[in-house]
């Protein structure tokens, strides 16, 4: 009888450590979703029209574009977008790596060497990043910048400006303008 009620312990914890070994999921490879993988849409070749009133605000151009309807977002790659003043004339170009485009606010952002050159190309800012918003009619960014305007160069910690450059602040300051001026943090 002793070696019958060993039996059925034994075989009720093995029934117990299959079970658990049946329930158990392990370790498993990690799985990389990319952009591709989770968009609800994928574009090629995107050029799509931004107006305000029948007016033209802006351009965006990019090689791929993924859709995302959830968020009403897209995620753009190698984007150029041209910017607009209110009569329809171009202000300025910004080129970017990648970017961001809310189809909601019609918020953008330019990441991964983020370049904006005025129309007439006397201007020219450089960033890594840099954050459009059509509702305030600016450009800004938080990171590192340069801008440069015939042999005048400024750089700094970040700034805002409208996309024709007319109206700039920045954070930190420094550079050298044409006649030799001292810059702000100089």
């Amino acid at each position: 009888m002793k070696s019958a009620s060993v039996l059925r312990a034994v075989l009720v914890l093995a029934g117990v450590a299959i079970a658990a070994a049946c329930s158990d999921t392990g370790a498993r490879p990690g799985v990389l979703l990319t952009a591709a993988d989770t968009a609800d849409q994928t574009l090629i070749q995107v050029r799509h029209i931004i107006t305000r009133d029948g007016v033209q605000k802006s351009l965006v151009e990019a090689d791929t574009a993924y859709y995302y309807e959830g968020s009403q977002t897209f995620e753009l790659l190698v984007v150029t977008v041209t910017f607009y003043d209110k009569d329809g004339a171009p202000t300025s170009t910004l080129t970017s790596n990648e970017g961001t485009y809310q189809t909601m606010t019609g918020v953008m952002e330019g990441r991964g060497k983020v370049v904006v050159r005025s129309a007439d190309g006397t201007r020219t800012l450089k960033s890594e990043q840099l954050h459009y918003d059509p509702g305030k009619n600016e450009i800004s960014s938080e990171v590192f910048y340069t801008y440069d305007q015939g042999s005048n160069h400024l750089e700094g910690d970040g700034f805002t400006s409208d996309p024709a450059f007319q109206r700039m602040q920045t954070a930190n300051a420094r550079g050298r303008a044409d006649e030799g001026i001292v810059l702000p943090g100089q």
